[in-house]
């Protein structure tokens, strides 16, 4: 197909429905792919069981499709055959239930992807240290699939990656199978929207963006998600698509950078930042409240923006706004430091043989994930100072640090008593605020989390 053909066949999908659309790509593919995932008769894989491709599993189940998830860790595929949850979204019941049905089973076996229908791509997409994108889990992925694929396939990719790595990475990859992309199977990529503890939205009613290699991967991906998404938007192409994941999460950076650059201004100006913030979200138009706190974690904001801005740098072009903002979020942990610094130093103490209480450690509120969290680094950054820490969160039992394993505290009044000071680096929906303030000798909150508890007592210190 021409690359002028090929656009027009894909302005269709922006502008049509999916009888319309059909009826311009029917006559270049087959509907036995396409009639499999109607009647539910598709076989579907997912190879990776985190965050996103366990949910995801558990909506094709529960859509009727006959599912197997694919992971190299042990110990998660033992879990998930036993009908136990190790993700807070997902509940040990509903897996238990498709595991008994025999709907839905987890395996270390890639040789397993020769009979199935659909194969999804769930893997984890790390920086190295230099900054630079870690697509070996994709590539590895990859090249497990091209071993058994066979043609009227259809493979999707949903890890977070840069602009290009459908097309120019996997496809080749999968191509070496002697089966053309586009033609013989198809391929297509779709950003993961995932929002850990998020009881609203969830994987069937977030609008889910499907972009293919061509028109026919688009409409074979969009056919496939339709029987478990409740929107799904089609774009013109892969590439598209992985920049759509890009500007999502690039947006909530450079936002977060603004407002945490302006809670270090309003520090100095002796101004309430979060009454500022809350003021101007009363504007009904031209402003979106962002808020500061201690950093960002998690597997995307502190990760996503720097796929796109090497791959910005491949073509001679340097991000510099995006690279700003990622600097100043970095530099967050350090700033609360210098707040526990001058909170002990008031008190005629150094960091330097104190007692600090952290108060949770996941990257967000009323979750267990803390990948890349900003309390790690804090903590790190106490402990090489000298100070005494240790850290409550109800949904993390531990964590590990350097080479030091720490264990979740109970949160009782002689903990909190003893503590030189207390912060708050996750504002947990569970934590008694009021219970914690009255009990504490000096309160860091990095979330605001307290609210209006400052104006009541004088041992409370916001961002």
């Amino acid at each position: 197909m021409t690359r002028r053909k090929w656009k027009s066949s894909v302005l269709f999908i922006r502008v049509l429905g999916d009888e319309q659309i059909m009826s311009n790509v029917k006559a270049q593919m087959s509907n036995q792919l396409i009639n499999k995932i109607k009647n539910k008769e598709a076989r579907i894989a997912v190879i990776g069981l985190g965050y996103v491709g366990l949910p995801l599993c558990m909506e094709f189940a529960k859509k009727g499709f006959c599912v197997t998830g694919i992971d190299v860790d042990r110990k998660r595929v033992e879990s998930v055959n036993k009908g136990v949850s190790y993700i807070g979204d997902v509940k040990s019941s509903e897996i238990k239930s498709y595991v008994k049905e025999k709907s839905f089973q987890a395996t270390t076996d890639y040789r397993i992807l020769g009979k199935h229908d659909a194969i999804i791509m769930c893997v984890p997409t790390p920086l190295r240290k230099t900054k630079e994108p870690d697509i070996s889990y994709i590539i590895d992925a990859s090249k497990k699939i091209a071993k058994t694929l066979k043609a009227e396939r259809l493979v999707v990719l949903e890890s977070t990656t840069y602009p290009g790595t459908t097309d120019e990475v996997i496809q080749p990859i999968l191509e070496k199978s002697g089966l053309k992309a586009g033609e013989d199977f198809y391929l297509a990529f779709s950003p993961e929207r995932v929002d850990p503890g998020n009881e609203k939205y969830n994987t069937a009613n977030i609008p889910k963006v499907i972009g293919g290699i061509n028109s026919q991967s688009t409409f074979m991906a969009k056919t496939l998600y339709n029987q478990v998404n409740d929107h799904v938007i089609a774009v013109s192409s892969s590439r598209v698509a992985e920049m759509v994941k890009l500007l999502e999460n690039t947006f909530r950076s450079v936002n977060i950078a603004l407002v945490n650059e302006l809670a270090i201004m309003c520090g100095y100006l002796d101004i309430d930042v979060w009454e500022v913030i809350e003021a101007a979200a009363t504007k009904p138009f031209g402003f979106m409240p962002f808020y500061p706190g201690p950093g960002i974690g998690g597997h995307c904001i502190p990760l996503d923006p720097f796929y796109l801005t090497w791959k910005s740098r491949l073509h001679g072009y340097e991000a510099k706004f995006i690279e700003l903002a990622g600097e100043i979020n970095r530099a967050m942990p350090e700033y609360v430091i210098r707040k526990i610094r001058d909170i002990l130093n008031n008190r005629k103490k150094s960091i330097n043989g104190s007692t600090v209480f952290i108060l949770g450690v996941a990257y967000k509120k009323d979750v267990g994930d803390w990948r890349e969290s900003p309390a790690i680094e804090i903590i790190s950054m106490l402990l090489k100072k000298g100070a005494n820490v240790s850290f409550n969160d109800p949904y993390v039992s531990e964590i590990n640090i350097g080479n030091t394993l720490m264990r979740s505290k109970d949160l009782n009044k002689s903990l909190l008593g003893k503590s030189s000071c207390t912060v708050i680096i996750t504002n947990h929906s569970v934590y008694d605020y009021k219970f914690i303030v009255e009990n504490s000798s000096a309160v860091l909150d990095t979330r605001n989390a307290t609210g209006r508890l400052k104006r009541i007592f004088e041992n409370v210190f916001k961002l």
